[in-house]
């Protein structure tokens, strides 16, 4: 129970638990992709943060509609894959004195977020589903397909444009 405020003793457990986990990691990505922002030079990665910002900002509001619908209070635990994540962008972009190798190493980053993001939204749907939450998980999945796309179109800005300029 190191880790837990409380046992993880059944699948609606972990559920909340999960669902505490990807608050406070959306929550964590608001307060980091301002910086982001600020610092890319690519135009086309600059508009793609701010539209993935007012995203995840409306995804926020969302989990917090969740939580109403599944009888839990709005609370966040400590996700510490999402703070190595984040840590760890914020060192590589430390570190890069370049601006277009700057703007490869957070596109670089902001896909290792999206990864995590998929992964939780693809498990709390499949928990939604199995506890028979039907239009909870519909509102999960509904999340879990907007990072897919943001993590696409990184990728083709990555491939076709922002890597081909730090090369």
């Amino acid at each position: 129970m190191a880790l837990f405020s409380k046992p993880i003793k059944t699948l609606d457990d972990l559920f909340v638990h999960t669902l505490q986990d990807i608050y406070y990691a959306e929550n964590q990505i608001v307060k980091t992709l301002p910086t982001m922002i600020e610092k890319a030079s690519n135009p086309e990665l600059k508009s793609a943060f701010q539209q993935h910002l007012r995203e995840t900002e409306h995804q926020v509001t969302r989990l917090e509609t969740v939580f109403g619908m599944v009888g839990q209070p709005v609370k966040a635990v400590t996700c510490a894959a999402m703070d190595g994540i984040i840590a760890e962008a914020k060192e590589v972009i430390g570190d890069c004195s370049d601006a277009e190798v700057l703007d490869a190493a957070m596109l670089c980053s902001a896909q290792a977020i999206e990864h995590y993001e998929m992964t939780r939204y693809g498990s709390l749907t499949a928990f939604a589903r199995q506890l028979g939450k039907g239009d909870v998980a519909a509102l999960l999945h509904e999340t879990l397909e907007e990072e897919k796309a943001t993590d696409h179109k990184l990728a083709e800005i990555a491939k076709t444009r922002v890597n081909q300029i730090a090369a």
